[in-house]
């Protein structure tokens, strides 16, 4: 390998197969030129994007007003005006991502926006906003967040039957990411049998990865013994492994054989919360350690500058991982600590975050509103 490459850790992460994306979007990012920077020099070939992201764009820097007073003046709702705003900002990042979308032959230059998150035990209202979010932003080359609630997997599999491409969010156990996969399957064999073009129709599946060691990790605390102790911060890298596992049990299946002969792509591991939550551990290891071809690390802007300036590709294959990290489960497991109670609690607690961010979205929106119109 020769120096530069070594000097170029996402250029290693790259041609290792992992997709970069990036988890922020902001009226700022792309009207400075930022996004475009981090696509030409940093290897990013994606985008997503969640209320938290969206309500902290808004709360900083007037990038917004015009489109507020136009908003103000229509006599729009806070919810029709977050609808307007976000909606915007994603049609921007499609475009600009859309040269790797025609390079990557539709894989990468994506950009994920979020259905509503209070609509998230309602089968049908996410439906009918996803095809409304597909219909806005209008680029062939948006992905709509869907997250992965039992209410999530039939949205899922009707609008991927419909054509629509789909970031499933907010996966955290393996069994319910099995359920995603199937909802995937399902939506693809019904859009084939109506005959639709398989091949444009894309996903990416959210695992995220941080949140399982914090609260884990919390847990293993109060058991307080040395031997659980010594169990800390590695259950969220071990969890994300054997999905990865499911993920290639998945491609080698027959099931996906007859789709992929029929054109399917695949739907792709998607890394997700990859920022370290606790300063004790390396900041870049939930990139480092979760190097596999066919998925997607998309970072928070802090852990990608991290990793760019020391980040490092292991040489391990994925495979060679899958035993130890069904042991430590396991071992996790024994110390008296549920998986399934750790995963139920994390995906009420994702719903309720993105509940929060979503109302302080709303809100920030409503006063700016008011603001605008009072000028």
């Amino acid at each position: 390998m020769n120096d530069h490459m070594r000097t170029d850790p996402l250029a290693e992460l790259s041609a290792a197969g992992v997709s970069v994306w990036l988890d922020d979007l902001s009226r700022e990012l792309l009207e400075r030129g930022d996004l475009e920077k981090l696509v030409a020099d940093q290897h990013v070939v994606g985008v997503t994007t969640n209320p938290t992201i969206f309500a902290s764009a808004l709360a900083k820097g007037e990038r917004y007003d015009a489109q507020l007073r136009e908003l103000a003046d229509q006599g729009a709702s806070p919810d029709e005006a977050v609808f307007a705003i976000t909606t915007a900002d994603v049609r921007e990042g499609c475009r600009l991502l859309r040269p790797v979308h025609d390079a990557t032959d539709g894989v990468d230059g994506r950009v994920s926006i979020e259905v509503d998150p209070r609509l998230a035990r309602d089968t049908q209202a996410t439906i009918a906003q996803a095809r409304n979010l597909w219909d806005t932003v209008d680029e062939g080359n948006l992905l709509v967040k869907i997250p992965a609630t039992q209410e999530g997997l039939a949205a899922i599999t009707t609008v991927i039957a419909e054509g629509i491409s789909v970031n499933v969010t907010l996966i955290f156990s393996l069994d319910r990411y099995r359920a995603v996969i199937d909802a995937y399957l399902t939506g693809l064999e019904q859009a084939h049998q109506t005959g639709l073009d398989l091949g444009r129709i894309h996903s990416v599946a959210s695992f995220f990865v941080s949140r399982v060691d914090t609260e884990i990790d919390r847990r293993l605390d109060a058991v307080g013994t040395e031997q659980a102790r010594n169990l800390k911060g590695r259950a969220a890298i071990a969890n994300a492994r054997l999905a990865y596992q499911i993920h290639e049990e998945v491609l080698a299946s027959a099931r996906w054989q007859r789709l992929a002969a029929a054109g399917a792509r695949p739907q792709r591991p998607l890394w997700a919360s990859t920022g370290v939550k606790d300063p004790a551990y390396p900041d870049t290891m939930y990139v480092s350690e979760l190097v596999a071809p066919g998925t997607v690390n998309t970072m928070p802007g802090a852990t990608l500058a991290a990793f760019a300036d020391h980040g490092t590709v292991t040489a391990t294959t994925m495979d060679t991982t899958y035993d130890a990290a069904r042991t430590l489960l396991d071992a996790i497991e024994g110390a008296g600590i549920s998986y399934d109670d750790v995963t139920r609690t994390l995906e009420a607690e994702g719903l309720a975050k993105f509940d929060k961010s979503w109302n302080e979205l709303g809100a920030t929106v409503a006063q700016q509103l008011n603001a605008v119109a009072a000028r």
